[in-house]
This record gives C-alpha cells, structure tokens and sequence, in this order.
C-alpha cells in the first residue's frame, strides 16, 4: 500500500495514503479487455485495436477512498494460457471479460472463473463484464443468463461498451468499492514497469473529482 503525504497548514506533514491493488483482465481474444482498459485509463476507444501479446501492465487511480489500481492486460489467445497464473497471482481484483455477441467467449469466461475461484486469492473481488454492449441486436448472451450465473458465484456483473463507454467507469468502481482499504500491497516491483496513466496525470477535471468519497 502506498503512502503519499501532504503538508498541512501548520507545516507538519499530513498522511495521505492511496491503496494499490493489482487487477487483471482475463478473457477470450477479441472480446475487447484492451479496450475496455484504453477506455478507463484514457478515455479513449480504437475502432481496431491490436491483440496484446503476453501481458501489459497499466496504472490508474479511481476516485473511491483514494484507489490506485495496477492493471494487468492478459493476451487472450490459447497459446499465452500458460502464462496467466503468472498474471493473476497475487492479485486482489479480476475482470472476466465476454463478448455478448459470441457464447463461446462466455463459456470461456466461466473457465477462467472456476480457474480464479481454484488458483487466485481466495478473497480477490471477481466481476464477469459482458462486452460490447453496443451490438445488442447482435446479442447471443442474454443479460439475464448472465446474471444468474453470476449469482450463483457471487460474482460482481455489468454488461458494458468500450465503444460507448457505457458501466466502464462503474465497473472499476464497483470493484474499488469491494475492495479492502488495508490489505498489505506486494506487486513486486511492478508498477515501476507500468506503462500508462498514473494517479497524478489524470486531468484536471477528473482530478477535482477524484478521492472525495
């Protein structure tokens, strides 16, 4: 956990701590995890945006009780399988992502959740995010079927667009507000490698919103 200080009007300085958790996105190839990452860090959607070869990692803060989330962007195709445990190891948070347009990436996805309930942290927040809302009329995964699954598995759930930027803000802060506030932080070094937006180069309109809650 990272620990910031301030100055207070006194000249003493103030603690003012961000918590630092890891969280990886894990889903089929092409059912949008980057983009989905792109959209939150940045702001900003691709129309074709390249398949991550391996792992990247990113970093940005969200504006409940001072989150600093370190993501971890995992390649989706089968050959780079063997080396998501290496990714979601030591990880307090998970993104299974789908495509609402493709059953078989949610049949994926609910592999990727049984892997994560059997090998991850057994307290790491889950959420199962059914991507690309915007082609809803192209929709094979109905919301309700979804839904119930995620029930079942106690699992966080929005169907969102990276396109749109429809629930993508609400799904980071779904899972920040899951969260624990003081769980010990050990990434290993990481976030020195991250490659992406930090909590101090948000703009400035989100920062005059940032940590008030």
């Amino acid at each position: 956990m990272t620990s910031r200080s301030t100055a207070r009007p006194n000249g003493q300085p103030q603690a003012s701590k961000i918590c630092q958790f890891k969280l990886v996105l894990l889903g089929e190839s092409a059912v949008g995890k980057s983009s989905l990452v792109l959209r939150f860090v940045k702001g900003q959607f691709h129309e074709y945006q390249e398949s991550t070869i391996g792992g990247e990692i990113r970093s940005q803060g969200v504006c409940v009780r001072r989150t600093l989330f370190e993501i971890w962007d995992t390649a989706g195709q089968e050959r780079y399988h063997s080396l998501a445990p290496m990714y979601y190891r030591g990880a307090q948070a998970a993104i299974v992502v789908y495509d609402i347009t493709n059953q078989e990436t949610f049949a994926r996805a609910k592999t990727w959740v049984k892997e994560l309930q059997r090998q991850a942290s057994p307290s790491i927040v889950i959420a199962l995010a059914g991507n690309k809302a915007d082609l809803a009329n192209k929709r094979m995964v109905e919301y309700e079927e979804a839904q119930a699954y995620a029930d079942d598995n106690s699992l966080l759930f929005m169907e969102t667009s990276a396109k749109t930027a429809m629930n993508v803000n609400d799904l980071f802060l779904a899972i920040a507000k899951k969260l624990p506030k003081s769980e010990p932080q050990n990434l290993g070094g990481a976030a020195g490698r991250s490659r992406g937006v930090d909590l101090h180069e948000q703009s400035q309109q989100n920062k005059s919103q940032c940590c008030s809650n």
